[in-house]
């Protein structure tokens, strides 16, 4: 049996959701992220992060961007204890202004790319794993993997948890 995955969508989930974060200094961590994530390492789960972002087929950054901020990231959480096993980013949107990203594709969320691959290069058990998002994009379109949304300005109906420490009840 391979591992158990907590996989988190990153802007709403992680960090608050503002206009296309990419600098340290966009970043204000989401109320409760940290003791949720030292939780679900506690109960044997690695943490994947998996984000699209559009931002980088509209031009507002670059791939790099996205890189250098998921490494301070990284960082951020190590400081408190905390290891982030990988970060996945699509930098893929259908309506991007950057030809090169401009595509549909199911390295997108809900499509399962970003998952699969995370699967593969960890050896991830879908089936005792769970997806954390906060837009119906994060419901990813992969079988055996539960995935449960966070009431944001998003999903002001039809979400599963109110609040982010909501999400400890659903490690197992």
């Amino acid at each position: 049996m391979g591992k158990k995955a907590l996989f988190l969508d990153r802007d709403g989930i992680i960090n608050e959701d503002s206009a296309y974060p990419y600098k340290p200094e966009h970043i204000v961590f989401c109320d409760g992220i940290f003791e949720l994530c030292k939780k679900a390492i506690d109960k044997g789960y690695i943490l994947i992060v998996v984000t699209n972002q559009a931002g980088v087929a509209k031009g507002y950054f670059s791939e790099q961007d996205v890189e250098s901020l998921h490494r301070w990231m990284k960082n951020e959480f190590h400081i408190r204890g905390i290891n982030i096993t990988a970060f996945y980013f699509s930098p893929y949107h259908p309506n991007g202004t950057v030809e090169q990203y401009k595509k549909e594709t199911d390295c997108r969320k809900p499509g399962p790319g970003m998952i699969r691959q995370a699967v593969k290069d960890h050896d991830i058990d879908l089936s005792v794993s769970l997806m954390l998002g906060d837009k119906d994009s994060d419901r990813i379109n992969i079988d055996g993997l539960k995935s449960l949304i966070i009431k944001s300005n998003y999903v002001k109906s039809g979400y599963d948890l109110e609040t982010l420490s909501m999400a400890e009840q659903h490690l197992n």
